[in-house]
């Protein structure tokens, strides 16, 4: 057997093209269209109030910092005052996630990991946004802030956090209605704004999320399926399955979880369990084992899961750099998956059922923080 060494997976992208054909990312609709009516509304409203905005807080997903980014609204977003904020941090893999602040810092864009869902990590956050409004503030009595960013990254997530604490700093605001916040891209269609201080008076804009029309190339597109931010139901979980499966090969992924996480893999259950978008009730059985909490299930479900990826790997005798060796590999698993998921063989959707529970265990964490965009490599000359 042989690992590629590339790391975001140049191997499995030529994979995954060769076992799903070509596939077209663009509003014209080819294979697949994927870029709703409302996203090009949304779009022309989100460059109208940026003329007006003082600071924009540009959200992208940890998991791709680059692939993530509205190339559309770059040119705009260049010429204002601007914080990156790299959601999700907790899905992200911390040993990769330092390189990536120190290149956004080497192109001098502000930049800070955050979780939406902790107030700590937000607070942090409004921090630096006043830190860069400060010279701002001396000057405008009312100043505007725009929330902006791709669907599912957690921008809604983000907007009620920051109302929450700033309910808390100023409690005679009127109320306001809460981020529409759901699991599926595009949830938010509303452009909606409420104010988070006084003297001056900040307002911070939500705005619905909204991608490019076209998507450079097939592999942006896989990995923005796989992060939630392209429904599942236009791509295919399968597809997206599939990609998932060759990324983790390509990176010999499967044969880390054997020596990094060693107690799980030997079956050592954990009680603990984290929240996120995605809802770990889709992993339920309809029958589950008597006296076996969900947490514990879902546990042991992500061990055979594991074990299986694991051993299929391991033993598999074949290439990964090979287009076809990998493709051979990745049917394998499909069928190693089904049983470590307990799907009935006769069960007429079983890939689906399969590709529906692997990606909600990834998207959820439970297979591991990843990063799936490589790190552009830094000048350091310059």
């Amino acid at each position: 057997m042989s690992i590629g060494r590339s790391s975001s997976g140049s191997n499995a992208k030529a994979a995954v093209k060769k076992a799903l054909g070509e596939m077209d990312f663009n509003s014209s609709g080819g294979a697949i269209n994927w870029f709703p009516g409302h996203m090009a509304a949304a779009t022309r409203a989100i460059r109208d109030r940026l003329k007006v905005s003082d600071l924009v807080i540009e959200v992208r997903d940890s998991r791709i910092p680059l692939s993530s980014v509205n190339a559309d609204l770059q040119p705009h977003l260049s010429k204002k005052r601007r914080v990156i904020a790299l959601n999700k941090k907790d899905l992200a893999n911390p040993n990769i996630m330092h390189k990536w602040t120190h290149y956004f810092e080497s192109r001098n864009q502000d930049c800070l990991p955050i979780n939406a869902h902790s107030k700590s990590s937000v607070k942090k956050l409004l921090d630096l946004v006043e830190l860069k409004l400060k010279e701002a503030i001396s000057r405008e009595p009312t100043l505007l802030v725009m929330v902006v960013g791709v669907p599912n990254v957690g921008k809604s997530a983000l907007i009620n956090s920051i109302h929450q604490i700033a309910s808390s700093r100023f409690p005679v605001q009127e109320k306001i209605k809460r981020a529409t916040v759901g699991p599926l891209p595009g949830v938010t269609q509303d452009i909606a704004g409420f104010k988070i201080a006084h003297h001056p008076s900040i307002y911070v804009l939500d705005t619905p999320g909204v991608l490019v029309p076209s998507i450079p190339d097939i592999e942006t597109g896989l990995k923005l399926a796989l992060a939630g931010s392209v429904k599942d139901s236009v791509v295919g979980e399968e597809r997206i399955a599939q990609y998932l499966l060759a990324v983790l090969n390509t990176r010999g992924t499967p044969l880390h979880w054997k020596h990094s996480n060693n107690r799980r893999m030997e079956g050592i259950r954990y009680e603990r369990e984290e929240k996120h978008d995605y809802n770990l009730k889709d992993l339920r059985p309809k029958k589950k084992p008597p006296n076996v909490s969900d947490v514990l299930y879902i546990e042991d479900m992500v061990t055979e899961v594991q074990r299986a990826l694991y051993f299929s790997l391991s033993e598999f005798d074949g290439n990964v750099e090979n287009e076809n060796d990998l493709e051979c590999l990745i049917e394998q698993q499909f069928e190693e998956l089904q049983k470590a998921l307990k799907i009935p063989h006769k069960a007429s959707e079983a890939r689906i059922m399969v590709s529906k529970k692997f990606l909600t265990l990834f998207r959820t964490g439970k297979l591991g923080p990843f990063i799936l965009d490589d790190v552009p490599e830094v000048d350091t000359a310059s």
